[in-house]
């Protein structure tokens, strides 16, 4: 698989009928490894060994309901007493971001309400904030480490 553009990270990986598979701490399962799907481990390895969010807190492809459409998210972190904290869209390596992507977390987020999001290739990282009061994202240079509240 492709290396991409997070911190190193401790990675399980195995072969299963010649079809590469990787684990998902959150999930606690063993997932097929698709392009997608690496970099969504990857991103999941970020966001708890490097900002130290809580694995507990974390939402892996749930489903919710978007006008009359179910759509899926990839990752989404959760503070218990707070609500969304940050929404992630994944794509592919491959797969540019462009400005459907944005689009798309965008429309997410006007049901989830997150204080941030975040899309990734991989590759390249962009982080926002969202203005509801205006309807539109504000870039940011990187998202904020995790503070416990004591």
């Amino acid at each position: 698989m492709e290396t991409l553009n997070f911190p190193p990270c401790d990675l399980r990986l195995k072969n299963r009928e010649n079809k590469p598979f990787i684990f998902d701490l959150i999930r606690k399962k063993w997932v097929r490894c698709t392009p997608e799907e690496w970099v969504r481990v990857h991103c999941l390895a970020y966001l708890t060994q490097t900002l130290g969010y809580p694995a507990s807190w974390i939402k892996v492809e749930n489903e919710i309901k978007l006008y009359d459409t179910r759509k899926r998210f990839d990752i989404m972190i959760v503070d218990p007493s707070k609500g969304n904290i940050l929404l992630v869209e994944c794509k592919a390596p491959k797969v540019p971001i462009a400005q459907e992507t944005f689009d798309q977390i965008a429309r997410y987020n006007l049901n989830l309400k997150s204080d941030f999001m975040m899309v990734t290739n991989g590759l390249n990282h962009y982080f926002c904030t969202m203005d509801y009061e205006n309807k539109q994202y504000q870039f940011i240079e990187e998202l904020p480490k995790f503070q416990a509240t004591l």
